[in-house]
């Protein structure tokens, strides 16, 4: 890998160094379908489990509970509440000043063409906020025909994975493509292209933790219960303490009943998205874990002849964008209209745009030459 696999605008300075995992953080021993994961505590020394290493500094807003160093204070919680709030307008000139860090990715498609000259596009990308518009219900979070005409489309010139907070059964019925790979619960729950009569799963890293998790739902759907507008959704290997509806005076009230259930829960740790609150397993595992395994099992983890793209708009989209920086390889795209730090390198408005840019894509390919045949992964076990 060189500096030139980084794709980022001219005038940002030295791009990131490429660097691999160090030895003690490697994922899997893999390569491809060789890889089989037959006892996952061992495979995953490295991840946070129960009675592994500890948790990193920088996992959001830390588990409430009374377990040592785990801290979780209100204030914290309410600095998240609104940062995810709606934001002002922007200035033209702070505006500006942003996107000249951050061009757009339509408006700088050629740099990004020629980013991918020559190399194999892996695509993944966010649901909410990115394939489709953010809502106030979140089981109406549609995707348009459009935009799923052209998903379909790019699935078939590129590896592409739909890597979302949602569950994947939740996800994949608002997407309705079984050719993609779809990671639910923020990458714990990976599962490749399906047919009627089969379904692979690759890797549940959390999966002893389905009894838990579903015990934190009910305590916290009854503590929440008296408090308008929130709403808890389970999403198998996470949960999500929805506050979109909840009005402002009620947020510290809210943020201290989660804290009060997840005392009872020191496996659980909690971190803040774009108007939700997410309650984990406490293990070492995010959106960028996931790009991590799906490029290591697509077999496209050491080859300089790749360009993984991430397109996301949410805070824990920046997992997966740190990823593609520091491994000094891979184009980041952040969805949104305001200025905000990120480790994306590009970035794009709205659904709308991301569209625009998924079918100037594949455009783009079909110029370029055949389409592709896409890589398979075989179930781990």
């Amino acid at each position: 890998m060189t500096n030139q696999d980084v794709v980022l605008p001219p005038d940002m300075g030295i791009a990131a160094a490429a660097a691999l995992p160090a030895p003690g953080r490697a994922l899997f021993a893999c390569r491809g379908a060789a890889g089989a994961l037959s006892s996952l505590r061992g495979a995953y020394t490295g991840l946070g489990l129960p009675g592994a290493a500890a948790s990193p500094p920088d996992l959001g807003i830390a588990a409430a509970s009374n377990a040592p160093g785990r801290t979780c204070c209100t204030s914290r919680v309410l600095e998240a509440f609104r940062a995810s709030s709606p934001p002002r307008r922007p200035a033209v000139d702070e505006y500006d000043a942003w996107t000249g860090k951050h061009p757009s990715a339509l408006g700088g498609f050629d740099q990004v063409a020629a980013a991918a000259k020559g190399k194999r596009i892996v695509m993944f990308m966010d649901y909410d906020g990115t394939l489709s518009p953010i809502v106030t219900d979140p089981d109406m979070a549609f995707m348009t025909a459009e935009m799923r005409a052209a998903v379909r489309n790019v699935a078939r010139h590129f590896p592409t994975a739909i890597v979302t907070g949602r569950c994947v059964e939740k996800v994949y019925s608002f997407v309705g493509l079984s050719e993609l790979y779809y990671a639910g619960s923020h990458g714990m729950d990976i599962k490749g292209p399906s047919s009627k009569k089969h379904e692979t799963v690759l890797l549940q890293p959390a999966r002893e933790f389905l009894p838990v998790i579903y015990k934190a739902y009910r305590a916290l759907e009854e503590a929440t219960k008296a408090t308008p507008g929130a709403r808890v959704e389970n999403n198998k290997f996470c949960l999500s303490v929805h506050f979109r509806c909840v009005d402002e005076k009620s947020w510290s009230p809210l943020a201290e009943q989660v804290k009060a259930v997840l005392r009872d829960f020191p496996d659980l740790k909690l971190t803040e998205g774009r108007k939700v609150l997410e309650i984990r397993p406490a293990i070492m595992w995010d959106k960028g874990k996931a790009v991590e395994f799906l490029l290591k099992s697509l077999g496209f983890d050491d080859r300089s002849d790749v360009l993984p793209v991430y397109i996301g708009d949410d805070r824990t989209d920046e997992d997966a964008f740190k990823v593609l920086r520091k491994r000094g390889q891979g184009l980041g795209i952040l969805v949104t209209k305001c200025p905000k730090e990120t480790d994306a390198s590009y970035s794009l408005q709205d659904p709308t745009e991301v569209m625009e840019f998924l079918v100037r894509l594949v455009q783009w390919e079909r110029l370029r030459s055949p389409s592709a045949a896409r890589p398979r992964v075989a179930q781990q076990q």
